[in-house]
């Protein structure tokens, strides 16, 4: 198995992708999206969120990807850290994502579905059921980091590692 860089000798192309994610939780129910048939993820849950504009914010990119994808407005309420990924896609380009996660609560809106987007589905789902759940691993990263934040209570099931070398903690946030 190829390690991110490992090209034998040929330059890889290579891609930074910087996204938004936003941690909504209300009455113990976490709002979730779900990736659309034929994403490149396959058809599972994930954070409301997603790529950057080329110029734009993280709080911006993350409160439009939520309107986007959920119709819900939020309002953010803290940074809760940073998730880098970095790994060699199968088609060769060494991927480096860059996930800024934030916590925030919905303030408007309507619950709907993203029409010809990413995602077609959205949801809240009880905080217990999220284990079950075919799920990204950012759904989990973000829960620890909120959990460690003190924003939502620990849930049986557990989540991602958080001695896996891929988080950072933001004090204060």
């Amino acid at each position: 198995m190829q390690s991110p860089g490992d090209t034998g000798g040929a330059a890889a192309p290579r891609f930074l992708r910087v996204g938004a994610y936003a941690v909504c939780v209300r009455d113990d129910h976490l709002l979730l999206a779900r990736f659309s048939p034929g994403d490149p993820a396959g058809v599972r849950w994930t954070l409301p969120g997603g790529g950057l504009d080329h110029g734009e914010h993280p709080e911006q990119g993350a409160i439009r990807e939520v309107r986007e994808e959920t119709g819900h407005d939020v309002e953010l309420t803290g940074l809760l850290g940073i998730d880098s990924i970095h790994y060699l896609q199968r088609d060769g380009t060494d991927f480096h994502g860059l996930r800024v996660l934030y916590s925030a609560r919905v303030v408007g809106g309507t619950l709907r579905h993203e029409i010809g987007g990413s995602t077609d589905l959205a949801a809240w789902i009880p905080l217990a059921d999220v284990p079950a759940l075919d799920r990204i691993a950012l759904v989990d990263i973000a829960l620890d980091l909120a959990r460690g934040a003190d924003r939502i209570p620990a849930a049986p099931g557990g989540g991602a590692d958080p001695g896996d070398g891929r988080l950072v903690r933001v004090a204060g946030g």
